[in-house]
């Protein structure tokens, strides 16, 4: 693999992972005060699970969008993929501003359900140019699936 190569993936994961670092500053704040309180689901996994399942998720975004990227920013497929890669990403950094730095479930609901959207567009742009991208995103939507019931189970619960 060449260095210009290895600095991309560097980039990229590090983009992803700083889009979790940018989260992680609303969400470790509330958890112990304002999400403690809430009801939430039976099948709500412990809170330190979150953070080993989101970093593994932006690495392997990181790799996905790298993938992407190395098919050339020519292509206009690549550019296409990435836009929405781009939105999907910002949508994610979203969630937690609304979910635990506004301490809005709705809205968090409200915006997880157009990530789990921009995940879905994403995994079909990127399939068009790289199956292992799309492939790699996959986890990425079925943990988002999940949170989503978590989100919505805490809207129910929490009237």
């Amino acid at each position: 693999m060449k260095t210009l190569s290895i600095l991309k993936l560097g980039g990229s994961v590090l983009f992803c992972m700083s889009a979790g670092a940018v989260s992680s500053l609303y969400t470790l704040k509330a958890i112990p005060d304002w999400y403690a309180t809430l009801n939430k689901p039976s099948f709500t996994p412990p809170s330190w699970t979150f953070g080993p399942v989101w970093s593994v998720l932006y690495v392997m975004m990181g790799i996905a969008a790298w993938q992407v990227w190395s098919k050339g920013l020519k292509e206009r497929a690549v550019r296409k993929a990435l836009v929405f890669f781009l939105i999907q990403l910002v949508l994610n950094t979203a969630w937690s501003f609304l979910f635990f730095g506004l301490r809005s479930p709705i809205l968090g609901l409200v915006d997880i359900l157009l990530l789990w959207l921009a995940i879905l567009i994403t995994i079909n742009l990127f399939f068009k140019v790289s199956l292992i991208a799309a492939v790699l995103l996959i986890p990425y939507l079925f943990w988002v699936t999940f949170a989503s019931g978590l989100n919505l189970g805490i809207v129910l619960l929490n009237p």
